[in-house]
């Protein structure tokens, strides 16, 4: 009895330390040759965060990480348009956390190795193919220079292979390339000093141009260190460089835009001048898919529901996958009938979540603001009434399921019992 799973990112590393909590043997094959922290930073939702709890992880986030207390949305001009607490502060009884992508991944790394044993995770293992045996089903893996190097039978074999997840495209050999919205991101990390608290996050300017930071680490010096997105919107008949957290961005192409960008509280140009390295990342999904599972095979995180990076929700959603799959397994086995059940709950809530963004998520309160003031105001509510500026957001969380209310009150993802 064995689940295998195509990918060692954020989602396929949550399913295994998952799976491992509630006793059911599982293996891990990852494309890269060695596992590296990549990426900059993410927040990490209270709805994932208690999944994470819940795994044992949460003081280890903490220590890497910070708690955001507060997030907040401005006009291109400094203006605040409004804020709210966030995690523990807005009441959850789980935090929000910022952290660094590649933190988040190395400590789940390390904890699968220290939990499953060291020969958990097969690196240089790229998928290729797989066929059904029966009740069984056998995954073939290549290296990087597509010579097979193994074939592996399991029960189920979950790809969590990404944005580019070759399951899925052998499912769907003519989806073609992610979908391109005109936007792009430079996002890179800055040590600076502390602003609006040291635990705010913050989003300034519109949906053509905004700046989006928030803290990832306290310092000993009392400097921080923060992440930034840069990010701008071209039209999408553009062309465009191909996603990869890997591309070194140009500061020559993103920084004139947001020179005049010096608030009372931040120093935008400042902070993106003081970067070290800074990656450009066009912003890219996919469409929903109509199903996820094929055989004993199914589609995970960003294989499944990629999604733009508004609201926060990427690694989030991934992580809610692992824990509903794992709990589906344990209740009905390693059966098409425990995927069709994971299925049932997570496409459709990803899938609105996917559409959600598309429309500027939470966001889009930014939006109106620049449409209505362009030239900037003096009192927010004579151009976005309290309704429209909280009830845009409240909609969001009911939508990808961190309702405060709600999530205090639902019972464990994966029974207690079994964990």
């Amino acid at each position: 009895m064995t689940v295998l799973i195509a990918g060692g990112g954020i989602g396929g590393l949550t399913l295994a330390l998952s799976l491992h909590q509630v006793g059911i043997p599982c293996r891990l094959f990852e494309a890269v040759e060695k596992l590296a922290p990549l990426g900059v930073g993410i927040n990490v939702l209270p709805h994932a965060v208690r999944e994470l709890t819940e795994l044992g992880l949460l003081d280890t986030l903490l220590s890497l990480g910070i708690p955001t207390a507060r997030l907040a949305y401005y006009s291109r001009r400094g203006q605040e348009i409004w804020s709210e607490p966030r995690g523990r502060d807005a009441g959850y009884a789980w935090p929000q956390i910022s952290i660094h992508r590649g933190e988040l991944q190395m400590l789940l790394t390390r904890t699968v190795l220290e939990r499953l044993g060291p020969d958990t995770i097969a690196t240089g293992h790229v998928l290729t193919g797989w066929e059904e045996r029966g009740d069984r089903i056998a995954a073939r893996f290549a290296d990087r220079t597509g010579a097979q190097i193994a074939e592996v039978e399991g029960d189920v074999l979950i790809a969590a292979d990404g944005i580019h997840s070759a399951a899925r495209a052998a499912l769907h050999p003519d989806e073609g390339p992610p979908i391109w919205n005109g936007a792009i991101l430079w996002r890179g990390t800055a040590v600076a000093p502390p602003f609006l608290g040291g635990r705010t996050m913050i989003m300034a300017g519109h949906e053509y141009q905004k700046f989006v930071c928030y803290p990832l680490r306290d310092l000993p010096d009392g400097r921080q260190l923060i992440n930034f997105v840069a990010e701008r919107k071209f039209s999408p008949d553009q062309s465009w460089r191909r996603e990869d957290w890997n591309r070194a961005g140009k500061v020559e192409e993103y920084l004139p835009p947001f020179e005049s960008w010096r608030f009372d509280w931040l120093d935008v140009p400042g902070l993106i001048r003081a970067a070290e390295t800074v990656y450009e990342y066009p912003m890219v999904d996919r469409d929903p898919l109509d199903a996820w599972r094929h055989g004993r095979l199914t589609l995970l995180g960003d294989a499944a529901h990629p999604m733009y990076p508004i609201g926060s929700n990427g690694a989030s959603q991934a992580i809610l996958d692992a824990r509903v799959l794992t709990r589906e397994l344990l209740t009905g086995g390693l059966t098409t009938a425990a995927l069709d059940a994971y299925e049932a709950e997570r496409l459709p809530a990803t899938a609105r979540i996917v559409t959600a963004n598309r429309g500027n998520g939470p966001e889009q309160v930014m939006q109106m603001v620049e449409e209505r003031a362009p030239n900037g105001f003096e009192r927010i509510d004579d151009v976005l009434n309290a309704e429209e500026r909280e009830g845009t957001a409240a909609a969001y969380k009911r939508l990808a399921g961190f309702d405060k209310d709600a999530l205090n009150a639902r019972p464990p993802i994966v029974p207690e019992a079994a964990a």
